[in-house]
């Protein structure tokens, strides 16, 4: 037997308001077809649920037992049906996103503090991957990437405009090992290489010389997946890395590593956060781009 929904739905406005009358006003709907779907789930049913007189309505013993069933199932309803109504609509909730180390430590990790403060009813969740995530499959709001090439039905948003490279050694290991003057000479040097964790490939070295770009198939025996450990390999003096300059500006202003061969390198594309059309108007996905963009544009 499927289950009457509209019936049940005017079955439990009838025993809320006490009359056919009372449902109908409630429910919008005319006293003659409250009466008719009333006769129809009695029928379905095979048993009667109301007593009615010319003065009162009551429940019978089955019309008792089914309310005492049907009356938090409504509650639960009404409730769920105002969350999916509100839910996004408010500076409160969940805000799931993707995201790689660079992004973390360049553009979230810095404007977090400020947004949890303004926002202390939000709660972020943050998935570390370098991946193009499936936002909808893995159920998350927003992603990020190098770039605005993404599926037609996501929106993305510019952070920055692009974000500059650098290849860059501790300043014991230039002493000891010298300054290459071009890019052909770091194969005559140790490198600490990236490995992409999801697509399992080495990060190329790309170059710009007389317009044009080009990749030194660099050599090491380090390799590894994650940006920060990149930077303190170098750091200890292990060799070359290649990566982005801004992720290594404390370092760079420190001393603690020291940029060569500037003259060919360039930009890698901007950064961008991208969510699906859907979420354009969810408030704290909304309020978390905002804030973000106001945080990168002040940097």
């Amino acid at each position: 037997m499927r289950l009457p929904l509209a019936t049940l739905e005017i079955f439990d406005a009838i025993a809320r308001e006490g009359s056919l009358k009372g449902a109908a006003k409630r429910l919008g709907l005319q006293p003659s077809t409250v009466s008719h779907q009333l006769k129809s789930l009695e029928d379905q049913l095979g048993t009667a649920l109301f007593i009615r007189t010319t003065r009162s309505i009551s429940l019978t013993e089955a019309g008792r037992a089914l309310l005492r069933g049907a009356a938090p199932a409504f509650d639960q309803l009404s409730e769920a049906v105002e969350t999916a109504r509100t839910v996004g609509h408010a500076p409160r909730g969940s805000l799931r996103l993707a995201m790689t180390d660079f992004v973390y430590a360049m553009h979230v990790g810095p404007a977090l503090p400020s947004f949890r403060e303004a926002y202390p009813e939000i709660e972020i969740e943050m998935s570390f991957t370098d991946a193009l995530s499936d936002l909808l499959g893995e159920e998350l709001h927003a992603g990020f990437r190098l770039g605005d090439r993404i599926a037609p039905d996501m929106v993305a948003v510019r952070l920055t405009r692009s974000e500059p490279l650098a290849v860059l050694a501790s300043p014991a290991y230039l002493e000891r090992h010298g300054v290459p003057q071009t890019p052909a000479e770091l194969l005559n040097h140790s490198c600490i290489r990236y490995r992409f964790p999801t697509s399992r490939q080495i990060a190329p070295w790309t170059f710009s010389e007389d317009g044009g770009d080009y990749t030194v198939d660099v050599g090491g025996k380090l390799i590894v997946n994650t940006l920060p450990s990149v930077v303190d390999l170098a750091k200890a003096g292990h060799g070359f890395i290649f990566t982005f300059r801004d992720f290594c500006a404390k370092d760079i202003e420190a001393g603690n590593l020291v940029t060569v061969l500037d003259a060919y390198l360039g930009n890698a594309a901007g950064s961008y956060i991208y969510f699906p059309r859907e979420y354009r108007n969810m408030v704290p996905l909304r309020l978390f781009v905002d804030h973000l963009k106001a945080v990168v544009a002040g940097a």
